[in-house]
């Protein structure tokens, strides 16, 4: 029973304030936010309580765990000899196996079979969700290619895209995760909630949206013109290289934000500690912990948990799951669950700078609208992750 309240409590907050933040209220389509609502309960419900649900994440997690076994091969033979046997080391077993999925997708994209499942997924989903068709496939694309590299698949019609289906298409990526290092992931926290976040998030995000900015579709471009690839001609191979240095260069710049924001929360937390008394990670942990006590999150492990969530908006999902990778023992499966559903999303400060340099490498002034919005598009992205969060603990039992 206590679940269920927790549950309705912490959804009326989150509509509450989604509502409170609309662009127009008159225009909220209702029925379409109670019906994606539904369907994401059944979801969660389906991939945790059922037998075929439970089949279907382990087949998935199976299938990156035979993809991190062909990326050690690699790994191996470059990095072979530098990490001690037996020792766990984040930049072979979690960085370098992005290298092998950027690939993958890169191959995929160049036999075409990528912009179908892309288009076909994001028909179905329009159909479901009272938005248009080329909000529904960026949903898709933006899961599938990245926050960054997913604005490409429209660079030649961003100048024709209104500025409320700009907001979408940039809240949409932030709300999202890459494929390319979802495996990355898997090595942090439960593959099994990775897998579900993935699908909590996409329908979490159409209805942050449906209440935050909604808008009539219908009169927006239409999806028929929407030119979904580059033009760029490419022989198989030099796709096949770019798409693995893009791949490395993915890998060294998450490496590289990794080693500065652990090193500056480091100090932060040395310097909070000598001055107050409190390490700065257990100060974040009380602003999020009336978040972490709505996700029915009680007892010892709210402070804690609510300070890895605060983590993952400050700095970014890796470093918070880090940090709950090594406190893992010390939280209960409900708890553990929920967490990693709230990390997996690339909602924290330094995606707005991220997607403002991708759009604006392609237009300029969409990039100025984005920046513009970049604090709103955060806070909607975290009410997205929260509201996945939010269905995890009532489906986690």
């Amino acid at each position: 029973m206590m679940r269920f309240l927790f549950f309705f409590l912490g959804l009326f907050v989150v509509l509450a304030l989604a509502y409170l933040l609309s662009s127009d209220r008159k225009s909220i389509k209702f029925r379409y936010v109670i019906q994606l609502i539904i369907i994401e309960i059944l979801l969660g419900l389906f991939l945790f309580h059922t037998d075929i649900g439970i089949v279907i994440i382990n087949y998935i997690s199976y299938g990156f765990d035979a993809l991190l076994s062909y990326a050690a091969a690699g790994s191996n033979f470059v990095f072979g000899g530098m990490v001690n046997k037996g020792e766990f080391s984040f930049f072979t077993n979690v960085l370098m196996p992005i290298v092998l999925v950027s690939a993958l997708i890169g191959i995929l994209q160049y036999i075409r079979l990528l912009q179908l499942v892309i288009k076909s997924v994001g028909w179905l989903l329009s159909k479901v969700n009272g938005m248009g068709k080329l909000e529904s496939f960026n949903a898709v694309s933006s899961l599938i290619l990245g926050q960054s590299e997913n604005f490409i698949a429209y660079k030649n019609i961003l100048s024709q895209i209104s500025d409320k289906r700009m907001y979408t298409m940039a809240a949409t990526a932030m709300s999202t995760v890459s494929l390319a290092i979802v495996g990355s992931y898997m090595q942090l926290i439960p593959p099994k909630y990775v897998v579900a976040a993935l699908v909590l998030n996409m329908f979490s995000t159409f209805v942050i949206l449906q209440m935050i900015n909604p808008y009539d579709h219908t009169k927006e471009i239409s999806f028929d013109t929407m030119d979904s690839t580059s033009k760029k001609e490419q022989a198989f191979f030099e796709m096949l290289s770019e798409y693995i240095l893009d791949g490395f260069k993915v890998a060294i710049i998450v490496g590289a934000m990794l080693v500065g924001f652990i090193a500056i929360i480091a100090m932060l937390n040395d310097l909070c500690t000598r001055i107050i008394g409190m390490s700065f990670q257990d100060l974040l942990g009380y602003i999020f912990y009336p978040i972490a006590w709505l996700l029915n999150i009680h007892g010892s492990e709210t402070l804690k948990a609510a300070s890895i969530m605060a983590t993952k908006i400050v700095s970014n999902e890796f470093v918070a799951m880090t940090y709950l990778k090594e406190t893992l023992a010390n939280f209960s499966h409900h708890t553990v669950g929920v967490i990693s559903v709230f990390l997996v999303s690339f909602a924290n400060f330094g995606s707005i700078g991220i997607i403002v340099g991708a759009v604006h490498g392609l237009n300029q002034k969409q990039a100025k609208l984005v920046a513009k919005y970049g604090m709103k598009i955060l806070l909607n992205a975290t009410m997205v992750s929260f509201l996945s969060a939010l269905i995890a603990s009532l489906v986690i039992f």
